[in-house]
């Protein structure tokens, strides 16, 4: 059972100093935590999950470890996938009544998958106040760490399980002109990875693993070779990020586009050479094989 406050004081620990934390105005506060190392948590997060009316966690255990390492005494209650349309009326309900209600996800920051974007929403709709208390989050901590281009990208979370929806999936981000960040199992890791070098075609990519942990690992190569050295190796434990370089910048006429069309084509047959040029452009392999077959013809 959650150990709740029972005398009324809401307070935090940092060390052995004990700090109180002021009252809040009502809103629902979105509380960024961390994400394996527990001195990752901010100061401002603490004093919000000390001071909030109500403490909402995807599971409660995994908060109740977070909240005694810093001394917090209060009880929580569970929103997750599994029970948001009970429970989201009452959170908003809470908020609208003059409560500030705190939310927080097992590790990093709420609504990066996860159904939070729901309550957010709802809140949002029937007037009240969402306030963001920023902190950790795996996709930013493996960016900034895999070396490859930050200044754009695309967050993609999870790709479909099944190999068919996967691909698909993959080939309506081939064309993006940005780092692509996913989130996957360590299970699914080789696979997801062989299916990218197929699909994306030759990129950089890097893993994250463990991030902010006692056995935290990057590891970078090409998607091709990385799917081979994890396929080789036993499954990996831990959450993993991967982060996979944009696409080669795309040729910027159409002369540059069929001439490369016509050189791919020198060394290989259509249907590939098309494909590989559609790996380098962006552009859709069935409208490049129908334009290579035009080039043919006039020739």
């Amino acid at each position: 059972m959650d150990r709740a406050d029972t005398d009324g004081k809401r307070s935090y620990l940092i060390g052995q100093a004990e700090f109180s934390a002021r009252r809040l105005e009502p809103a629902l506060y979105l509380v960024a935590t961390p994400i394996g190392n527990l001195g990752d948590i901010t100061i401002r997060a603490l004093e919000t999950l000390a001071a909030a009316d109500v403490l909402a966690c995807e599971d409660t255990r995994v908060t109740r470890v977070l909240l005694d390492r810093y001394g917090i005494r209060r009880r929580t209650t569970a929103y997750h996938e599994h029970n948001a349309a009970e429970a989201g009326p009452k959170l908003v309900e809470a908020v609208l009544a003059g409560k500030s209600v705190a939310l927080v996800s097992d590790a990093g920051t709420p609504l990066v998958s996860d159904p939070g974007f729901r309550l957010v929403g709802e809140v949002v709709e029937a007037g009240g106040r969402v306030v963001p208390i920023p902190g950790a989050s795996a996709l930013l901590a493996a960016l900034t760490a895999s070396g490859l281009p930050s200044d754009t990208f695309l967050f993609a979370g999870f790709l479909p399980v099944k190999a068919g929806q996967r691909k698909t999936r993959l080939e309506e981000l081939r064309a993006v002109p940005a780092t692509l960040v996913f989130y996957e199992s360590p299970r699914r890791l080789a696979d997801c990875l062989a299916a990218m070098a197929e699909v994306l075609g030759e990129r950089d990519a890097a893993i994250g693993r463990e991030l902010t942990k006692t056995f935290e690992e990057m590891r970078g190569g090409a998607l091709a070779a990385l799917a081979q050295a994890y396929a080789g190796e036993d499954t990996p434990k831990g959450e993993v990020v991967i982060c996979v370089a944009p696409p080669q910048e795309a040729a910027s006429t159409v002369e540059d586009v069929d001439a490369l069309l016509l050189s791919l084509a020198g060394e290989m047959g259509a249907s590939r050479a098309a494909g590989e040029a559609a790996k380098m452009t962006g552009a859709r392999k069935a409208d490049l094989y129908r334009r290579l077959m035009e080039l043919k013809s006039d020739g």
